[in-house]
């Protein structure tokens, strides 16, 4: 019988390799200064740098894996030399595509020691970190107005993952109404699920695939003219005319164009006539809460029975870090559930494992604990008015302006423009304002028309910033 040895024979080759991670411990003082060091001065540098960088030739992927290492400080001057030129400076204040926010001097550091410490954050086992995870849905729920007795949650990777629970917890929900168990039978036991949207994010129909349930399957509602705003009567209709045993609203606050925000009081009155789970896509409108002028948007929020948000888009702490709210979380802890001997625990708190996709998952409360103390409520506050406050500047010039036009009136901190000229002239004007480096505008199709969204997202963005947006767009108009 073959007996199997419970150590490797020692080898020079992998001796010299363990040896370099000991010996980079030894020195983790230094190299921590120096990576310190180095993030400072991308950081610092974020003002003056290209928003984006178009040609990466430098950078071959194919190169082969080193036979042999070099040490950390090595690795961390091939990052200085090799990586960073080529990044784009999407920290920065004139990055404004896809509502990306920076990164908060507290947020980084909670990031930072995220990495660190290293916790494996599932539950409450052995350690803090759930503890910390419940307190700080409990502030996001605070600063949404949401009662924290009914409403509780987890913090996922993105948007992307929570809208995907606010489908399988809403189709398991709609389930169990009519004595069907998908959790245990799979969705093909609840075949005439029917969803009711109208202006869907892009992650929400990638989600839709995910589940099983198809990109196209869903019954499209109409909008208010010349808004992304759900027409509430036209949903009413189709929910009315609706045969479906499980039915599920999607709606949002607000779009990602027009940063348009549905009627959540009216929508939720619909949804309790007709038995509608109402899922309400708020990624990073629910924030317009800490903005007294804008708070009325979320009127009806509370009464969602799911919400998805993030706190790397306009809470300005580091990717990823998305938020999932509900007021069913036995549902989604069902649909979620873990299984295995080595689960069982009898520590209390909650078990996040038994919350979301993952069973391994990073300490990604910690980062915004800390930001949360840093700055407060009013921190985030001052984010959230500064740049709505500059979203509508931008709107006010390009309204005076010869050569552009609006698109439409911006609602909260998106602005949407575009030339004169042809859908064609605007591809390449768009072309040309993200080849100057100034800033990074994202394309859009707003009302049939071709143009530029402008995100104001990023802690950063001051007066100045604005000055050096309008005067590198005329430069190339």
């Amino acid at each position: 019988m073959n007996r199997v040895e419970n150590r490797a024979e020692s080898s020079p080759t992998a001796d010299t390799a363990r040896h370099l991670m000991f010996d980079d411990l030894e020195k983790l003082g230094r190299i921590l200064v120096q990576t310190g060091d180095v993030a400072h001065s991308f950081v610092q540098g974020a003002d003056d740098m290209d928003a984006t960088c178009r040609d990466f030739s430098a950078f071959d992927p194919s190169r082969p894996l080193p036979q042999k290492g070099r040490g950390t400080l090595d690795a961390l001057r091939a990052v200085q030399d090799e990586i960073l030129p080529l990044l784009a400076a999407s920290i920065g204040p004139r990055y404004l595509g896809f509502v990306t926010g920076g990164t908060t001097p507290a947020a980084l550091v909670g990031d930072w020691l995220a990495g660190a410490i290293d916790q494996n954050a599932t539950g409450p086992e052995g350690s803090v970190n759930a503890a910390v995870e419940e307190q700080v849905i409990n502030w996001l729920c605070e600063i949404a107005h949401l009662p924290a007795k009914k409403f509780d949650g987890v913090l996922t990777t993105g948007a992307t993952v929570s809208n995907l629970l606010g489908l399988v917890t809403g189709r398991q929900w709609c389930g169990e109404k009519v004595g069907v168990d998908i959790d245990v039978d799979g969705a093909g036991a609840l075949p005439d699920l029917e969803l009711f949207a109208a202006s869907p994010h892009a992650s929400m129909v990638k989600d839709l695939s995910i589940a099983g349930i198809g990109r196209n399957n869903f019954t499209k509602v109409a909008t208010l003219s010349g808004t992304e705003q759900t027409d509430v009567n036209d949903l009413k209709a189709k929910l009315a005319a609706s045969d479906a045993r499980g039915k599920i609203v999607i709606a949002s606050s607000g779009t990602v164009n027009a940063t348009d925000f549905d009627d959540l009081t009216v929508i939720a009155d619909i949804c309790a006539a007709y038995g509608a789970w109402l899922h309400v896509d708020a990624a990073f409108g629910m924030f317009a809460a800490l903005d007294d002028r804008r708070s009325h948007l979320l009127a009806g929020l509370d009464r969602a029975d799911s919400i998805t948000s993030d706190g790397h888009k306009w809470l300005n702490v580091p990717y990823d870090c998305g938020i999932f709210l509900t007021r069913h979380i036995g549902v989604l802890e069902k649909c979620c559930r873990a299984f295995a001997p080595y689960l069982d625990t009898k520590a209390e708190g909650n078990m996040y494992i038994n919350r979301g996709v993952e069973n391994s998952r990073r300490f990604r409360a910690l980062p915004l604990w800390v930001s949360m103390q840093a700055y407060g409520r009013e921190g985030f506050a001052g984010i959230i008015r500064a740049n709505c406050d500059q979203a509508a500047d931008l709107a006010a010039w390009v309204r005076t302006h010869e050569k552009l036009e609006l698109l439409a009136e911006p609602k909260l901190n998106v602005t949407m423009f575009a030339s004169l000229g042809s859908d064609d002239d605007n591809r390449a004007l768009l072309a040309r304002i993200n080849a100057s480096g100034k800033l990074f505008l994202t394309p859009t199709v707003y009302g049939g028309r071709f143009g530029f969204r402008a995100a104001f997202s990023n802690w950063r963005t001051q007066d100045h910033d604005l000055v050096i947006i309008k005067q590198a767009i005329d430069a190339v108009l």
